[in-house]
């Protein structure tokens, strides 16, 4: 009989962590990915990265920019591979409409925060989401500082 693969610890393939931290996050959507074969594969082994990723809406399209995915040496050796190449995103008309009208209004953009694995889809997560400012940035550095020293100040005290 053959043996069951183990399933993955995490479904999440790729993180932007940087985009928590540069943009207000107002709204997530989920949105399929057009990928080629030697992407689907290197994802499988986590060769993917999402830092300065962003999205960008093109007759009446959404496609995913920045984003890099490294080809495996083993799986692409017959044809011409291209890390950073221009990915489409898939949503439905409604869904690209809305996008496209908070996308018109000024300060919003469209930012990629996640890739993941959803049963055997590979979809992206994307945000609207509203740049934020420099003051703006060290405020929220200030209010994750303290809710740390918070929370060592609480586990030193109940002993």
């Amino acid at each position: 009989m053959a043996k069951k693969k183990k399933a993955p610890s995490s479904n999440t393939i790729a993180l932007n962590k940087k985009a928590r931290h540069d943009y207000f996050i107002e709204e997530k959507f989920e949105a399929g990915l057009e990928l080629l074969g030697w992407e689907v594969k290197s994802c499988r082994e986590g060769k993917a990265q999402l830092t300065d990723s962003y999205v960008l809406m093109k007759d009446g399209q959404a496609w995913l920019l920045g984003a890099r995915i490294e080809p495996l040496p083993s799986a692409s050796t017959h044809f011409v591979t291209e890390p950073d190449r221009t990915r489409r995103l898939l949503l439905h008309k409604k869904e690209l409409a809305r996008l496209k009208a908070s996308v018109d209004q000024k300060g919003y953009a469209l930012v990629a925060t996640a890739l993941y694995w959803k049963k055997h889809l590979i979809k992206c997560e994307i945000a609207l989401a509203k740049g934020k400012a420099k003051h703006d940035k060290r405020e929220t550095e200030k209010q994750r500082d303290w809710n740390r020293e918070k929370q060592r100040l609480m586990r030193t005290d109940h002993r």
